[in-house]
C-alpha cells in the first residue's frame, strides 16, 4: 500500500485515556478539578515564598522556580487534552503537536536539573552547615537555574528538530492525552534510527547524570547524618530534605514504571496510564508535598490570608 507523506498540514489523532464516550464526562472533571489544584497549589508556593522574606533562601529559591515549571508542565498537556474530552474532537495540528513536544521536553528536563539542583542545596546544607550561606550564594543559585533552562532548551530544541526532519503517514492515530516523543517518531514513515539514538544518549546522559547527583548527594547526606550523635539532631538533619526525598523518589519511580511498562507490556494505552503520574500526580502533590510538614511556608502562607483580611 503506498504511503503518503502529508507532514506539513496534517492533524494527528490522539486517542486520549479512553474511547468510551460515557467516561468522558467523568474524566474531564477529574483532570479539571486536578489541573485547578495543581495550578493552585504550586501558585501558593510561589506567593509564600515571594512575599516573606524569611524565604528568600537557597532552598525557597529552586522551590518556587520548581513550582513555576510544575505550572508549565501540566499547562502544556491537560488544557488540551480537556478541550479534546469537552468537544469530542481528538485532532491535533502537526504545528501543535511539535510545539507540544518541545515544551513537553523542556519542562520535563527542568524538572530533572531542578531536582538535582535542590539536592545538591541539601548536600551543601547538612553536609557543610558553616559554610552554607558562602557556597550557596545568590548569584550560584541564579546561574544554576539559568544553566538548567539552557541545557534543557538546547535538549528540547535538538529533539523536536529531528522529528521536524521525520515524514509522516496520513491518519496517524498516538494512542496517548499528548504528543509523546518516543510515541510520535516510531509512527514516522522515514527512517528513525538518528532519533532512537539521539533519545536514548540524552536520556542517559541527562537523566541518568541529574540521578547519579542526586544519588550522590544523598550517599553523603546519609553519612553526614548517621555521624551525628543525638537522636534529635539526626531527625531534625533528616527533616530539611525529607520533603524533596520524597518528590525524587515519586518523581523517578514513575518514570521508570512508564519506561518499565512500555517495555514489558508493549501497550500503549498501559503507558498513558503510568505517564499521568509523573505528568499530573506529581506536579499536584509537590505543593502539598513540601508545605504539609513545612512550618515557614506555612506561616507565609497564613500570614498573607490574614494582611488580605485585614486590608478588607
Amino acid at each position: 500500500m503506498k504511503q503518503q507523506n502529508d507532514t506539513q498540514n496534517s492533524q494527528f489523532l490522539l486517542l486520549g485515556l479512553s474511547e468510551d464516550p460515557e467516561l468522558r464526562p467523568l474524566l474531564f472533571r477529574i483532570f479539571f478539578s486536578m489541573y485547578l489544584v495543581t495550578i493552585l497549589g504550586n501558585l501558593l508556593i510561589i506567593l509564600a515564598t515571594i512575599s516573606d522574606f524569611h524565604l528568600h533562601t537557597a532552598m525557597y529559591f529552586f522551590l518556587s522556580n520548581l513550582s513555576f515549571v510544575d505550572i508549565c508542565l501540566t499547562s502544556t498537556t491537560i488544557p488540551k487534552m480537556l478541550v479534546n474530552v469537552y468537544t469530542h474532537h481528538k485532532a491535533i495540528t502537526y504545528e501543535g503537536c511539535i510545539m507540544q513536544i518541545y515544551f513537553f521536553s523542556l519542562f520535563v528536563g527542568l524538572d530533572n536539573f531542578l531536582l538535582a539542583v535542590m539536592a545538591y542545596d541539601r548536600f551543601v546544607a547538612i553536609c557543610h552547615p558553616l559554610r552554607y550561606t558562602s557556597i550557596m550564594t545568590p548569584q550560584l543559585c541564579v546561574s544554576l537555574v539559568l544553566v538548567s533552562w539552557i541545557t534543557s532548551s538546547l535538549n528540547s530544541s535538538l529533539q523536536s528538530s529531528l522529528v521536524l526532519q521525520l515524514s509522516f503517514c496520513t491518519d496517524v492515530q498516538i494512542p496517548h492525552f499528548f504528543c509523546e516523543l518516543s510515541m510520535l517518531v516510531h509512527f514516522a514513515c522515514s527512517d528513525t534510527f538518528l532519533n532512537d539514538m539521539v533519545m536514548n544518549a540524552l536520556a542517559a546522559l541527562l537523566g541518568g547524570g541529574c540521578l547519579a547527583g542526586i544519588l550522590y548527594s544523598y550517599g553523603k547526606i546519609v553519612s553526614s547524618i548517621r555521624a551525628i550523635s543525638s537522636a534529635q539532631g539526626k531527625f531534625k538533619a533528616f527533616s530539611t530534605c525529607a520533603s524533596h526525598l520524597f518528590v525524587v523518589s515519586l518523581f523517578y519511580c514513575t518514570l521508570l514504571g512508564v519506561y518499565l511498562s512500555s517495555a514489558v507490556t508493549q501497550s500503549p494505552h498501559s503507558t498513558a496510564i503510568a505517564s499521568l503520574m509523573y505528568t499530573v500526580v506529581t506536579p499536584m502533590l509537590n505543593p502539598f508535598i513540601y508545605s504539609l510538614r513545612n512550618n515557614d511556608i506555612k506561616r507565609a502562607l497564613k500570614k498573607n490570608f490574614v494582611r488580605e483580611k485585614l486590608e478588607k
